[in-house]
């Protein structure tokens, strides 16, 4: 038997809020949650009830500004370990995670599981996002920030991208 939308409403806020995570619910069954990560400082994710099934859907990071086959390579390998949810685009190219489970499934056990993979995901899988997909970027905001004396302490993961020179700017050749 499937639970009514106010059962699963009753479940799904409760299991929220024993798991603390802040969540703002738009509506029967809509919620907005923001999970809290590590290196992705947060993730921003819907939990949606439709009649058959609990969606989820959270963003993970804009279109990619360049390597795309080795982005979306990634992102396929990755999705072979990934429980309950997976990588897709949307029409611009953004990365998301996206899954549904049977609503006869949704018990708060079933919610921990599938939110603690977004999170992995999303929190793990975003340096090597930004590594592979947005170096230049990376580069270029490293020599600005360094140019004009400013904090490297939010870069300091991607160092290595700069190479050897560290925290000194690139210098273009004037040959």
């Amino acid at each position: 038997m499937t639970a009514t939308l106010d059962e699963l409403d009753g479940l799904i806020a409760g299991a929220l809020r024993d798991s603390e995570i802040k969540y703002d619910r738009r509506g029967p069954g809509r919620y907005f949650l923001t999970l809290p990560g590590t290196k992705k400082l947060q993730t921003n994710c819907w939990l949606i009830v439709t009649d058959h099934a609990l969606l989820v859907e959270a963003f993970v990071c804009r279109k990619p500004d360049e390597a795309f086959e080795d982005v979306y390579r990634f992102l396929l390998r990755r999705n072979a370990r990934l429980y309950g949810v997976h990588y897709t685009l949307d029409d611009r190219g953004d990365i998301y995670l996206v899954g549904r489970i049977g609503l006869h499934a949704v018990t708060p056990d079933e919610l921990d599981r599938l939110l603690g993979q977004v999170l992995e995901a999303a929190d793990g899988d975003f340096n090597p996002l930004l590594e592979i997909g947005f170096a230049g970027a990376i580069r270029r905001e490293w020599d600005w920030r360094v140019s004009r004396g400013e904090s490297l302490a939010n870069l300091s993961a991607f160092q290595h991208l700069v190479g050897s020179a560290g925290d000194k700017p690139a210098v273009a050749d004037e040959s």
